[in-house]
């Protein structure tokens, strides 16, 4: 059993996190509840959310983070019941595989909105709250498909590019008010959704090799990442890149 940190500063922090029912959404919810913070989740389904919410005691929201309108209805709630928030971890994605030969515009549209809009205008709905308490780190969860090159899905390539991009402007503009935002890069996490779907004995035993580090990445040290940078330890820690990949190359 690894023994991870505890981080004090993490105490009582309001934390909100999406796409909070599920893989490394699910882990990071959990593990904020049990460094004491206040914790709430978005997510779109109702089962896992109920059940993540049993397990950890964080409340939750369900919304379609692709509707803008029913998300900021869903975090002005959510922080009404436990303050403003400190914390956000911008998690939810989608990684579906998509041939750029079939991708019509329509599709395009709803990749960036499923997996890059929503990240903008969660920032744009908690920040004051952030600059009201004087400061803040918000999370972006990105990718290495990109840095890698990796093929097979354009579109939540370019948008997990832009994650990058939205990190470094927000950094910046953020930044004389004590808010940090930070991109963790996670290179293939073998959540459940992966392993049913793509890990099979072949693709894992060639991404072992690509791999500095010998061990599939259980999800939750990317949980661990959040963590960090959510903490006062990191309270110098902003615009930059924290890799989560094992050394993939």
């Amino acid at each position: 059993m690894t023994n991870f940190a505890q981080f004090p500063s993490l105490k009582n922090k309001s934390v909100l996190v999406t796409g909070g029912a599920g893989g490394i959404g699910a882990l990071t919810v959990e593990a904020f509840a049990a460094q004491g913070a206040k914790v709430a989740f978005l997510d779109r389904d109702e089962a896992t959310s109920t059940a993540v919410a049993d397990e950890t005691g964080a409340s939750f929201a369900l919304c379609d983070l692709t509707d803008i309108e029913a998300t900021q209805a869903a975090i002005a709630t959510l922080a009404a019941e436990q303050g403003p928030f400190d914390v956000l971890a911008n998690n939810a994605a989608r990684d579906d595989r998509h041939d750029w030969r079939d991708v019509t515009p329509e599709y395009w549209d709803e990749r960036m909105q499923t997996n890059l809009r929503h990240m903008f205008f969660l920032i744009q709905a908690v920040a004051p709250g952030m600059i009201q308490k004087g400061g803040g780190s918000i999370i972006n969860l990105g990718s290495n498909s990109w840095w890698e090159a990796g093929g097979g899905f354009p579109a939540y390539a370019t948008a997990k590019a832009a994650v990058h991009g939205l990190t470094r402007t927000m950094a910046r503009d953020l930044g004389e008010h004590r808010i940090r935002v930070n991109t963790v890069v996670p290179g293939w996490i073998m959540t459940e959704r992966q392993k049913e779907l793509w890990a099979t004995p072949e693709a894992l035993e060639k991404h072992r090799q690509r791999q500095c580090l010998p061990d599939l990445i259980d999800p939750v040290y990317v949980a661990r990442m959040v963590l960090f940078l959510a903490s006062d330890d990191a309270a110098m820690c902003t615009a930059s890149n924290y890799m989560v990949e094992a050394g993939s190359i």
